[in-house]
């Protein structure tokens, strides 16, 4: 027997698939959990800006005072400090010299056993002209040999030395003896570069003002580096002056520190 079935509406059948849409949207819900919203790159805060702390400024060194006592108390040879060496010898200063060589002050002279070439170990500016024999310089420091603990014949160490024009030398030991000659030689001072309050001390004595108006007589027009025989002669009896003075305790400006 054949039985017939009624034909569901098709209103009835859309409204069952909106009934499955609906169920199938609920359990995604259920499953997932609720949906995070997008991002919206428009809406996004800025990060704040963070201002980079200064670098700190490197210290600055302190100016090095002019020394007045022995570096190495005790010690067969009084030396300045060795921070004040490297100052002095790097700053070529030919009014600090005065003032190391002045009357009474504690350092030990030397004085060249031989004429010499000049050379600075330490890295400082040298003159170019030898050092004469029986010049007088004042010891900065005796450099000690490194021979592993052996004896070495002849590896008697050196050392490194302040000439009277304020550049520096370094000497083999057997170049420079500490017995005074009866007239000792300097190096050459030079006038121009001396500072303005040393020469108006300098020029305070009779004859270094007699012996600076030569020199300046007898070197106008000539040009630094150059010379001739009776500038070469004024400069020569200009800085025996000097020294003559600097050696009996003449007057001199206190000396600055070093930078």
């Amino acid at each position: 027997m054949h039985v017939a079935f009624p034909e569901p509406s098709r209103r009835g059948g859309a409204w069952c698939s909106v009934l499955g849409a609906a169920a199938i949207t609920l359990v995604l819900s259920g499953c997932g959990g609720s949906a995070e919203p997008a991002n919206d790159a428009s809406q996004a805060k800025p990060a704040p800006k963070v201002d980079a702390a200064p670098s700190p400024e490197p210290p600055k060194e302190e100016p090095i005072a002019f020394p007045t006592a022995c570096a190495n108390e005790g010690s067969e040879l009084c030396v300045p400090p060795n921070a004040f060496v490297r100052h002095l010898c790097a700053a070529g200063m030919p009014e600090m010299a005065l003032a190391l060589f002045a009357k009474g002050t504690p350092w030990v002279r030397g004085y060249l056993a031989r004429a010499t070439e000049a050379w600075d170990a330490s890295g400082g500016p040298s003159s170019s002209n030898k050092l004469a024999f029986e010049e007088e310089v004042l010891i900065l420091e005796k450099r000690t040999p490194n021979t592993g603990g052996m004896v070495v014949s002849g590896a008697s160490g050196s050392y490194d030395v302040l000439r009277w024009n304020g550049s520096c030398a370094s000497l083999q030991a057997e170049e420079i003896r500490m017995r005074v000659p009866p007239e000792p030689l300097h190096a050459e001072i030079p006038w121009r570069k001396l500072d303005d309050d040393v020469q108006e001390a300098l020029l305070k004595d009779e004859k270094i003002a007699t012996r600076a108006a030569e020199q300046k007589k007898e070197c106008k027009g000539v040009s630094s580096g150059q010379t001739n025989a009776k500038c070469e002669k004024a400069q020569k009896a200009l800085g025996k002056a000097i020294v003559a003075f600097v050696r009996r305790g003449g007057a001199l400006p206190p000396p600055p520190a070093l930078p």
